[in-house]
This record gives structure tokens, C-alpha cells and sequence, in this order.
């Protein structure tokens, strides 16, 4: 048995919110974005996003599903043949939220729910790289009885020593650039 949602529903009774929500996914679909509160915003989202998924889907079950909920048939229309289209790469995360401040009437918090129109980008991750001042040469490899492999030290050594070399290169090519500076005031 479903289980219901907790709390006050949008508009009272179970029939009303479907109501509402169905509306609101209409206008989602028919505009590209709609300003409503918060509350019905994170309400229609997975509603919208169950939408869009069956859509992407493209076939009748799924499209007599969808006009249960979106009784306007050329917003249905529009969302199998022009929305499914840009999201069949995409996953998940079809709509955006963005909170805009409060109703000047009421002080209720508002929102702007809207289609995600950037295209998606391949999947990065926020490492930071260090530059390499050099390739450090390849390690040279020793085999040892057992069948281990060593590498010897001296590599590691020969890229410090490059390191050190390009830090003092790059401090005595920023030196006359800075006398330059100094004649010139």
C-alpha cells in the first residue's frame, strides 16, 4: 500500500495536490520554468522528473501514463518529441531550483523551478594538479633474485635537483624584469 506523505498536503485534500502538481508540471513543460513557493517547487520536482524519464522512454504505455497526469496533449506532445530529445543523454537531474526571496504579500519563500538547458558535461573531478617542472627520467629497474623489482634512488634525486635548478631560472628571469620596472618609475 502506498504510503502517504507526511505533513499538510499543498491544498488539503490528495485530489487537490495531485490537481496542483499536474498544473504546475503542465506549466513546467509548456514555459521551461515557472516561479512558484518553495514547497511546491520540491514537490513537483520528482513529479516532473518521473515525467521526463517516461518520456524519454517514447513509447504509447509511456505516453498514455504521462496524459493521466498532463491532460494537455500538445504540451505532451512537446515534451516526447522536444524535451526527451535534450535530456536522452542526461541521466537524472532534468529540473533546477533556485530560490529567489520572499513574496512581497505574504513573505512566503519563493522559487524559480526550471528545465536544465546546459548540455551535459563529462564528469570531472575538482583535483588540483600541481605542474610538473620536468618528465622525471624513467626509473631504472634492477632485478633481484626472487623476481622484485627495485628502483633506485637516483632518479628521485635527479628531479630535485631539476627542481631547484627551474625555481633559481625563474627567480633570476624575474629579477631584471623587476630592475626594469624600478628604472621606468
Amino acid at each position: 500500500m502506498p504510503k502517504p506523505t507526511k505533513g499538510a498536503r499543498l491544498g488539503g485534500s490528495p485530489a487537490h495536490e495531485r490537481l496542483i502538481l499536474a498544473n504546475l508540471a503542465t506549466d513546467l513543460f509548456r514555459h521551461g520554468k515557472i516561479r512558484t513557493t518553495v514547497a511546491k517547487a520540491k514537490r513537483l520536482r520528482p513529479v516532473a522528473e518521473r515525467l521526463i524519464t517516461k518520456a524519454k522512454k517514447g513509447d504509447i504505455h509511456n505516453r498514455r501514463q504521462v496524459l493521466t497526469v498532463v491532460r494537455d496533449k500538445g504540451v505532451v506532445h512537446h515534451l516526447f518529441t522536444e524535451i526527451a530529445a535534450t535530456f536522452a543523454e542526461r541521466p537524472g537531474g532534468y529540473t533546477r531550483i533556485t530560490k529567489i526571496g520572499a513574496r512581497k504579500g505574504d513573505n512566503a519563500p519563493m522559487a524559480v523551478i526550471e528545465l536544465v538547458t546546459e548540455p551535459l558535461s563529462p564528469v570531472s573531478t575538482r583535483r588540483v594538479e600541481t605542474p610538473v617542472a620536468a618528465p622525471a627520467p624513467a626509473a631504472e629497474e634492477t632485478e633481484v633474485e626472487e623476481g622484485k623489482v627495485e628502483e633506485s634512488e637516483a632518479p628521485a634525486a635527479e628531479a630535485e635537483e631539476a627542481k631547484a635548478e627551474e625555481s633559481t631560472e625563474a627567480a633570476a628571469d624575474e629579477a631584471p624584469a623587476a630592475e626594469a620596472k624600478k628604472d621606468e618609475a
